[in-house]
């Protein structure tokens, strides 16, 4: 009788530092996975990169978020055949968001963009 209580014991306190150390394990887990470094890739297939210039005197900023000339944005609609509009230059389609930004600033001349306010759709 003293075996299988000392068996038992034994066993039931290896199942409660099992639990503990996977649940320490899980809660930690996000924590380390964070700390890894990871692989720079290129950006996917019709992702805009991130490019500043200065063009012309006017600084000029394509990322993710959209075109920027000055600070100011520049309102860009992707075309089905994937080039590029604006409304500075809306009879005209380009092939990068840069080539865009930069006829809108040879179009501007010393003009600059409208501030754009915030668009809501119900």
């Amino acid at each position: 009788m003293r075996a299988s209580l000392f068996t038992r014991r034994a066993f039931l306190r290896t199942a409660f530092t099992a639990t503990v150390l996977a649940g320490t394990g899980a809660a930690l887990s996000p924590l380390l996975r964070a700390r890894r470094p990871r692989p720079v890739t290129a950006p996917a297939e019709g992702v805009v990169p991130v490019v500043e210039e200065s063009y012309r005197g006017r600084h000029i900023a394509v990322d993710h978020t959209g075109v920027r000339i000055d600070g100011r944005t520049l309102h860009v609609m992707r075309r089905a055949d994937g080039s590029y509009l604006s409304a500075v230059n809306h009879f005209e389609s380009f092939a990068t968001p840069l080539e865009l930004a930069r006829a809108a600033v040879d179009e501007l001349g010393t003009g600059r963009l409208a501030p754009v306010p915030a668009l809501h759709h119900a």
